[in-house]
C-alpha cells in the first residue's frame, strides 16, 4: 500500500507545479516512509508515497510503459500479477520491474479503462494516458484502498487521504453537515460523502475518467445477488460440493495474500473469521506465524482465553496488545486525525494500537478476517430478519386482508431500502429523531437539506427482487463494510502506522463463491456462518467454531465522563459547543449527565454512542482546522 496524490487542470492550459505535489504527498508521509516519486506532464501531476511490499528493489512508482505514453501510479496490491505478467509477456510485452503495479500500464495498452475487469486486488490509482489526454482514476471492487476528489477553479485535485487535498491550495476546509448526518445514524460515512464539503470519495467499484475536459464516474462492479424467484430449493442442499468449491477459493484467497517480499502477520480476535484466515496460511506457511491480538482489562470486552486458544494450536509468535481507558484518552485525537471523520466508537484506537505493534514488530503486512460477517450473515441483523419474515408470514395467513397499515419505522425502512421489514439499524426513525434533538437550532434548521434519510443510499435496483439475507448483505457491504470497516476501521489505522492490511474473504472468487450460496446454507436454521464453521472444523479449534458470535467492544463515552482529564470537559464545554454551532448545548450537558449516571456502559450492539460522536467532532474540527457552523 502507499499514498498517491494527484491533479490534473481540466482546460488543459497549465503545467501541473511539482512544489504543489510535494506538499501534497508530504502529508502521506506515513502511507508511504520508503521512497516518493513525481510525474508532470501535459496538465496533470501525480506522486506517490511508497510502501515498498513487492519487489523492494526495483518497484518504485509512477511506473510507466518502455515507450512513457502510459503512467500510473498505485495505491495497493494487484494479488493475480504474476498470473497477469505471464498473459502479457506471451502477448509481447515486456517489464523492467518486478512489482505488481507494472501490469497496470499493460493492461491498459490492451484493455483500455477495461482493465479492471482483469484485477483481483486492493487498489485505487491514477493513469495517465498521454496520447489520449486521458486521465482514469480507479478503487477497487469492494473499496478497500481509498480514495478522494474534488473539482475546484477548474482544477480536479485527487488523493489517498483528505489531509493531502486540503495541502493544495484550490481546496477549500468546510464541514459538510450530510457528512455529520451519516455518522450520526449509520455505521459511519458512505461513499461518495466525506465530513468536507466539496470532497467527494470514490466509490467502491467505480472508475473516473477525465477526458476532453469533462468528468466521467462509472461503475465497472457491484455485488450482484441474484433474484430471490431464481433461487432454486435444490440450491439449499448439497452443501459440501459448494463448500467445497468456497473453501478452495479461501485457500487461494489466503496463498495470494501471503505472497510479499517483505515479514507478514495476522490479526487475532478470538472470532472465527480471523482464526480461520490463520488456520489456513498456517497449513503452508513456510514460517511460523506472527499473531497479534487487543486485550482489555475488562472481562466483558476481553476475548483473550479465546485468542491464547487459537494461537496455542497454531504454535504462532503471539503477542498481546493491551488497550486501557488510558489509552483511549491518549489516543483519541490520534486516531481522529487518521480517520478524518468523528467516531461512533472507540475501537479504532485498538486496531492503530494493533498496527503499531505490527510494525514494532518488523512486519509491513497483516491478514485480517475483515468481510465474513457481511457475506456470511455473521450479524445478528441477519436473524432478526428471518424472524420478521417468519413472524410476518404468520400474520399474512391470519389476516384476511393479508396486509397490516404500515408503522412510521415501516415507511421509512420501504423508502431507503424498498422493503418495509428490512431495519437496517434498530430504531433507526427513533435514532434520527434523537440526532435532531441533538443538533443546534441552527443546524435543524438547514435538516432538510442534508438529511441522509430524505433518499435511498444505495442503488435500489441491487435490492429489489432479492432475497431478504441478501438485501442485508447488500447493505452492509455499502453502509458498513466499505467506508467505515475498510476505511477508518481499517486502512487509515492499520497505514497510519505504515502496515497494509490484506482481507482474504473479501477476494473476488471467494465473493462469487458467496453469491452462489443459497440464504439458507449460509444461515442455516439461526446458525450464522454455516459454510465457514463447516470448512473451520479442518482449520481452528473446535470451541472456536461452536462458540456463539462476540460482538466488537471498546470503551464508550462513559469512560471518557469518568476518567479525571480536563481536555474532555473542554470539548464538551457549553461555551466551545455553542461557538462551533453543530450541536446544541443544552441537549449535549443532558446527554452527558444521562451516560454519566449510567452504572452499566451502553450496549454498543442495541445503542449508539452519540456523545462520543460530540467529542470526536470537536477533536475533529480542531484538528483540520474547520470554522464553525456559519
Amino acid at each position: 500500500m502507499c499514498g498517491i496524490v494527484g491533479y490534473a487542470h481540466l482546460n488543459g492550459g497549465r503545467p501541473a507545479d511539482r512544489a504543489v505535489l510535494e506538499r501534497m504527498a508530504g502529508t502521506l508521509v506515513h502511507r508511504g516512509p520508503d521512497s516518493d516519486g513525481y510525474f508532470l506532464a501535459d496538465h496533470v501531476g501525480m506522486a506517490t508515497r511508497r510502501l515498498s511490499i513487492v519487489d523492494p528493489a526495483t518497484g518504485d512508482q509512477p511506473i510507466a510503459t518502455p515507450d512513457g505514453d502510459v503512467t500510473v501510479c498505485c495505491n495497493g496490491e494487484v494479488f493475480n500479477h504474476a498470473e497477469l505478467r505471464a498473459r502479457l509477456k506471451a502477448a509481447g510485452h515486456a517489464f523492467r520491474t518486478g512489482g505488481d503495479v507494472e501490469v497496470l500500464v499493460h493492461l491498459y495498452e490492451e484493455h483500455g479503462t477495461g482493465l479492471v475487469q482483469h484485477l483481483n486486488g486492493q487498489f485505487s490509482f491514477a493513469l495517465y494516458d498521454r496520447a489520449r489526454r486521458r486521465l482514469v482514476l480507479a478503487r477497487d471492487h469492494v473499496g478497500i484502498t481509498p480514495l478522494h476528489y474534488a473539482v475546484t477553479g477548474g482544477t480536479l485535485v485527487f488523493g489517498s487521504e483528505v489531509k493531502a487535498l486540503l495541502a493544495h491550495p484550490l481546496v477549500r476546509r468546510e464541514v459538510d453537515p450530510g457528512g455529520l448526518d451519516q455518522v450520526m445514524l449509520l455505521p459511519g460515512l458512505v461513499s461518495p460523502r466525506t465530513m468536507f464539503a466539496g470532497i467527494a470519495t470514490l466509490p467502491p467499484g467505480h472508475l473516473l475518467v477525465v477526458e476532453d475536459g469533462r468528468i466521467d464516474v462509472r461503475r465497472y462492479w457491484d455485488l450482484d445477488y441474484p433474484q430471490a424467484a431464481e433461487l432454486s430449493p435444490a440450491a439449499a442442499a448439497g452443501d459440501e460440493e459448494r463448500f467445497g468449491r468456497l473453501e478452495q477459493a479461501l485457500r487461494r484467497s489466503v496463498e495470494l495474500r501471503m505472497r510479499a517480499d517483505v515479514p507478514h502477520a495476522y490479526y487475532l480476535s478470538g472470532g472465527l473469521d480471523s482464526s480461520l484466515v490463520a488456520g489456513i496460511a498456517a497449513k503452508s506457511a513456510a514460517e511460523r506465524l506472527r499473531t497479534f491480538s487487543v486485550t482489555f482489562p475488562d472481562a466483558r470486552m476481553s476475548e483473550q482465553p479465546y485468542q491464547r486458544m487459537v494461537a496455542r494450536s497454531l504454535d504462532s509468535e503471539h503477542h498481546e496488545v493491551p488497550v486501557t481507558p488510558d489509552h483511549l484518552l491518549d489516543q483519541l485525537r490520534e486516531v481522529v486525525r487518521h480517520s478524518e471523520c468523528p467516531l461512533k466508537e472507540s475501537y479504532n484506537v485498538a486496531s492503530v494500537r494493533l498496527s503499531a505493534a505490527v510494525r514494532a514488530r518488523g512486519a509491513k503486512v497483516v491478514l485480517s478476517g475483515e468481510g465474513a460477517d457481511e457475506l456470511f450473515a455473521g450479524y445478528v441483523g441477519y436473524k432478526f430478519d428471518k424472524q420478521t419474515a417468519a413472524r410476518a408470514t404468520r400474520s399474512r395467513r391470519r389476516t384476511a386482508a393479508g396486509r397490516q397499515p404500515l408503522t412510521a419505522e415501516q415507511r421509512l425502512n420501504q423508502r431507503l431500502w424498498g422493503n418495509p421489514l428490512l431495519s437496517y439499524g434498530q430504531r433507526l426513525g427513533e435514532l434520527a429523531a434523537a440526532r435532531a434533538e441533538l443538533y443546534s437550532p441552527e443546524l435543524r434548521s438547514r435538516l432538510p437539506d442534508f438529511d441522509c434519510l430524505a433518499r435511498p443510499l444505495v442503488d435500489l435496483d441491487q435490492l429489489r427482487g432479492r432475497h431478504v439475507l441478501h438485501q442485508r448483505s447488500y447493505l452492509d457491504f455499502k453502509l458498513r463494510l466499505a467506508d467505515h470497516l475498510l476505511g477508518d476501521h481499517g486502512d487509515r489505522v492499520a497505514m497510519a502506522n505504515s502496515v497494509e492490511a490484506r482481507y482474504p474473504f473479501l477476494d473476488r472468487d471467494v465473493i462469487d463463491c458467496a453469491r452462489a450460496l443459497h440464504p439458507d446454507l449460509v444461515l442455516h436454521g439461526f446458525q450464522e456462518k454455516y459454510p465457514l464453521k463447516r470448512i473451520a472444523e479442518r482449520y481452528v479449534p473446535s470451541e472456536i467454531v461452536n462458540r456463539e458470535k462476540f460482538a466488537f467492544h471498546a470503551n464508550p463515552s462513559a469512560d471518557l465522563l469518568r476518567a479525571d482529564r480536563s481536555w474532555i470537559d473542554d470539548y464538551l464545554a457549553p461555551a466551545r459547543i455553542r461557538r462551533e454551532g453543530y450541536f446544541d448545548p443544552a441537549a449535549v450537558r443532558e446527554l452527558r449527565a444521562r451516560y454519566a449516571g449510567r452504572e452499566v456502559g451502553l450496549n454498543t450492539l442495541f445503542e449508539d454512542d452519540l456523545l462520543m460522536v460530540v467529542v470526536t467532532h470537536g477533536i475533529f474540527l480542531e484538528t483540520f482546522d474547520l470554522p464553525a457552523l456559519s
